[in-house]
C-alpha cells in the first residue's frame, strides 16, 4: 500500500480511500498534528473514529500515537519505544516510526470461495463461503403481515441494534430480524474488516433468504449508520427489498474532508493498520436515552476497540455508497436527526441531492433526534413513521417528520 496516497490506485479499490472525520477535526492544522498540540489533536481524531457505538467506557482514551495504543500484530519493543517519543512528534519521526512498524500488517477478511448453498437457519444466516452470521428474531403473536431485516452500525451487532425497538414492530404484526454483519458481534474473526463489497453481497443474500422464508410477504430492510451505507450499496446493485429504511446513514465522501484529516489517516492506515484504538468518548451523545446507551455499552459483544484498517474500510464503504447514490432507485425512507453528532447535516444534504429524480424516496427529519433514532426517547414516534411508510409509502408520516424534512431541506 502506498503510504501517502491521496487518490486510490485502481488495484486498491477497497483499501486506499481513507477516513472521514466529523466536526472540528477536518479543520485541524499542521501544528495540532505535529507540534506541541499533537496529543490533543490526535486524541480528538481517535474519539471521532470510535464514538458512534462504544458507550461511556471506563478506559481512558489512548493517544493515537504509535506505541500507545493496542497493537494486535507483534512488533519489537525498541520500535515501540521509538514511537513513544515525547514531548512531540515531527513528520520525520512519524515516518521513521512507521517504517519501523512495517511488519504490523493490514488485515482483511473478505468473502471466500463458494463452498455451500446459502441457507437460513434458526440461529444464523449461512453465506455461500460457509460463514455463519448470527441471526436474532422477534416474532409477532399472530401470523406476520410483513418482514423487516435490520442491519446494525459500526461496532454493534444485530441484537443490540434491534432489541429495544422490537416490541413496536411485533405489536404491529411485523416479524423483525437482525443479523451480525461480518467482523461484528458473534462472527469470526471479530474486528477484521471484510470489505464493503462483501458486506453488500451479504445483505443481498440475506434479503433473498428472507423472501424464501416468508413467501408472499413484503420484505423491508433497515440499516443504521454503517448499515445504512451497506443498504445503499446493495440496493444500487439489485432490487433487494420492497423498501429500505436508512437511519442516519453513514454517507460522506472523503473528498469533503480537510487535508490534515486525510493525510493523517492515510499515513496511519499505511504504516500502523493494526493499531487498535479505544475511546471513552465522554462528550459524545449518540442518543438522549443514556440509560439504554450505558446498558448496551457494557455488552461484551460490542467491539470496544477498532483497528485503524477497519476505520479505513468503513471510509471505503462510505465512499462506495456515496458514489452509488445516483444509481440508487430503490423505494427508501431516509431518517435523520438534527442532534446527530456523528453524521453532520452537510453530507446528508449532499447525499440527498444525488438521489435520482422521480425515485420513490422520502426523508424524515427529527428536530430532537440523535444518531441512534430508534434508541432515543422519541424512538416510538420514529418506529411509528417507519410502520406507516411500510403500509403506504405515499401517505403523510404520523409524526410530521416528512413536513419537517421539507422545511429543513428548503432552508438550505
Amino acid at each position: 500500500m502506498m503510504p501517502f496516497n491521496m487518490q486510490p490506485d485502481a488495484r486498491m479499490t477497497e483499501a486506499a480511500r481513507r477516513f472521514p472525520i466529523t466536526g472540528d477535526i477536518a479543520a485541524l492544522h499542521s501544528n495540532a498534528l505535529f507540534g506541541r498540540d499533537t496529543r490533543h489533536g490526535l486524541r480528538a481524531i481517535a474519539g471521532h473514529l470510535l464514538v458512534a457505538h462504544l458507550g461511556p467506557h471506563q478506559a481512558i482514551l489512548p493517544y493515537i500515537i504509535p506505541g500507545q495504543g493496542v497493537m494486535d500484530q507483534p512488533c519489537p519493543a525498541p520500535y515501540l519505544k521509538l514511537m513513544n517519543m515525547k514531548p512531540f512528534i515531527t513528520p520525520r519521526r512519524a515516518l521513521l516510526a512507521g517504517l519501523a512498524l512495517a511488519g504490523c500488517a493490514e488485515a482483511r477478511a473478505p468473502m471466500g470461495p463458494v463452498v455451500t448453498r446459502p441457507a437460513l437457519r434458526d440461529d444464523a444466516l449461512v453465506m455461500a463461503d460457509g460463514v455463519r452470521l448470527p441471526l436474532h428474531a422477534w416474532q409477532p403473536e399472530g401470523p406476520p403481515r410483513a418482514v423487516m431485516l435490520a442491519l446494525h452500525g459500526m461496532n454493534e451487532y444485530g441484537r443490540s441494534f434491534a432489541e429495544d425497538a422490537a416490541p413496536w414492530f411485533t405489536a404491529a404484526g411485523v416479524a423483525l430480524y437482525a443479523y451480525d454483519q461480518r467482523s461484528f458481534g458473534g462472527t469470526a474473526p471479530r474486528g477484521v474488516w471484510p470489505g464493503h463489497e462483501t458486506l453488500a453481497q451479504d445483505a443481498i443474500t440475506a434479503a433473498g433468504l428472507m423472501r424464501a422464508r416468508h413467501p408472499g410477504l413484503p420484505v423491508f430492510m433497515m440499516g443504521e449508520s454503517m448499515g445504512g451505507a451497506v443498504l445503499v450499496l446493495a440496493g444500487s446493485k439489485a432490487p433487494i427489498a420492497d423498501g429500505l429504511v436508512l437511519s442516519a446513514p453513514a454517507l460522506r465522501g472523503r473528498n469533503s474532508l480537510g487535508w490534515p484529516a486525510r493525510w493523517t489517516l492515510d499515513v496511519m492506515a499505511a504504516l500502523v493498520p493494526g493499531l487498535a484504538l479505544s475511546s471513552s468518548a465522554p462528550l459524545f451523545r449518540p442518543t438522549d436515552n443514556l440509560e439504554a446507551w450505558r446498558r448496551w455499552s457494557g455488552d461484551p459483544k460490542l467491539l470496544k476497540q477498532t483497528r485503524v484498517d477497519a476505520v479505513a474500510g468503513l471510509v471505503d464503504l462510505m465512499d462506495a455508497a456515496t458514489a452509488a447514490l445516483p444509481r440508487f432507485t430503490a423505494p427508501a425512507l431516509v431518517l435523520y436527526g438534527a442532534k446527530d453528532e456523528l453524521v453532520p447535516p452537510a453530507p446528508i444534504r449532499a447525499a440527498l441531492a444525488q438521489l435520482p429524480r422521480g425515485a420513490a424516496q422520502r426523508v424524515a427529519f427529527y428536530p430532537e433526534g440523535h444518531h441512534m433514532l430508534l434508541r432515543d426517547f422519541g424512538g416510538a414516534a420514529v418506529a411509528g413513521d417507519i410502520l406507516a411508510w411500510m403500509g403506504n409509502r405515499a401517505a403523510p408520516l404520523p409524526s410530521g417528520a416528512d413536513q419537517a424534512a421539507a422545511a429543513w431541506l428548503g432552508s438550505a
